[in-house]
């Protein structure tokens, strides 16, 4: 890299400071407030800028420029940083035309679902990105590293309803966009390049439908604007692998448990599994026992509650693929449980008006029920109602050797589709 992109840029107006960084790949720029006294633009080492801004206090800092050099100072702390050029600085990349709109919260927990799906092989660089689909109000995204993969669909409000498109866009850099998303904010989504010739609303033959847009990867970039932060990245060349044909069709086994107790329990037996062993999952008798370790090595076994049905009974992952796809679920599962618990919630808070007008006379004063018994009760009243400790995880096999799929759900009755998938290759089968 040349090593005026590892410069960071300081912008200092009337409108306060913006911090900028180019690399000709990813673009970054977040705008803070500040008291500007003479505005000016100067090009400073960012990677020892944010070593020193990490090590100050939580107190005010200022920004003096000098003759090729810039002084900051923090109460008694002061640092003089030798500039480097402005002029030789690329500009930053314009930000795409907008695509749609998401939740900040909502995509951010989407990506921390899937790229730790994602490949580190850089020797296959279309495994290394995050296959973004979009469909109408609908975006999916998918992640694979030939031994895991992960699928996950949330909705959005789109610029142009009905749009379809797709773009494989770097795992490591989407993670990075996630970490300045906020729950509740909206994230401004910006997709721009050239399309391939007939790769945009073309007639499909078979579905009579519009095929996806396609960018040139070398044009393309997306973007991602939140909160006086934004982020640009262009897009990895190459068609991504055909996944759905991955998902079995059917599977012979299936095991429901509670999520929560499911992944603490695995996390703390995995503690003993050393380097290339499994941790065991068996089930019988209405639990589930996890086990991991070696004769004359540090052995752990825990039992769960399950429900289970099937002619296989046992299935071993690699510890780690195991638990990036329970704390996937996890959250999966937890997510649907609350979306639940309130959707049930509401009505019953839209009733109660109703039912005061019907008995205007005074009542006793009760005493408050725990919330344990107003969890029944409510429970007893509408036996659909989930809560959050009712959260499901479910894992589907067919043999030891043959992929599995672990999934979330909110309670133990609810065969609702799903948003997330985590289809995983069992340890055996890998060692095979």
């Amino acid at each position: 890299m040349l090593p005026i992109l590892s410069g960071l840029l300081l912008e200092a107006d009337a409108d306060g400071l913006t911090l900028s960084c180019f690399d000709y790949e990813v673009s970054a720029r977040i705008r803070i407030d500040a008291e500007v006294a003479d505005p000016g633009t100067v090009l400073v080492p960012g990677r020892l800028l944010a070593e020193i801004t990490r090590s100050l206090p939580p107190r005010e800092v200022e920004f003096d420029y000098g003759t090729g050099d810039v002084t900051l100072t923090c109460g008694p702390a002061s640092f003089t940083l030798v500039t480097l050029p402005v002029r030789d600085y690329p500009r930053l990349p314009e930000l795409p035309r907008l695509a749609g709109t998401v939740d900040g919260g909502v995509l951010a927990t989407a990506i921390g679902q899937v790229v730790p799906a994602a490949s580190r092989d850089d020797t296959l660089p279309v495994i290394t990105g995050v296959n973004v689909e979009i469909d109408g109000d609908v975006i999916k995204l998918v992640a694979t590293d030939r031994y895991r993969l992960a699928v996950r669909e949330l909705g959005w409000n789109p610029a142009q309803p009905g749009s379809r498109s797709t773009l494989l866009v770097p795992a490591k850099t989407l993670a990075d966009a996630a970490r300045m998303m906020t729950p509740g904010v909206p994230v401004r989504v910006m997709m721009g390049g050239e399309q391939q010739a007939g790769g945009a609303w073309t007639a499909d033959g078979n579905s009579g439908g519009p095929k996806p847009e396609s960018l040139r990867a070398a044009d393309a970039m997306i973007g991602f604007e939140s909160a006086g932060r934004r982020l640009t990245t262009r897009l990895i060349a190459g068609e991504y692998i055909k996944y759905m044909s991955r998902f079995p069709e059917e599977f012979g086994s299936r095991g429901d448990m509670p999520a929560l107790p499911l992944a603490e329990a695995v996390k703390r037996v995995a503690l003993v599994a050393e380097r290339g062993s499994s941790v065991r999952l068996s089930f019988g008798n209405g639990k589930v026992t996890i086990e991991a370790g070696t004769e004359g090595q540090a052995r752990a076994r825990e039992t769960v509650p399950a429900d289970f049905s099937g002619n296989e009974t046992a299935i071993a992952f690699s510890p780690h693929y195991l638990m990036d796809g329970l704390g996937a679920a996890l959250m999966a599962a937890e997510s649907a449980a609350a979306e639940s618990a309130a959707a049930q919630e509401k009505p019953q808070k839209q009733e109660r008006p109703h039912a005061a007008q019907e008995k205007p006379q005074k009542e006793k004063p009760q005493k408050e029920k725990p919330r344990a018994a107003q969890e029944k009760l409510a429970k007893e009243a509408d036996p659909s109602t989930s809560s959050p400790e009712e959260a499901r995880i479910r894992l589907q096999f067919t043999s030891p050797t043959k992929p599995a799929l672990i999934t979330g759900r909110a309670r133990d009755d609810d065969d609702s589709e799903v948003d997330y998938r985590y289809l995983v290759v069992p340890l055996r089968a890998l060692a095979g």
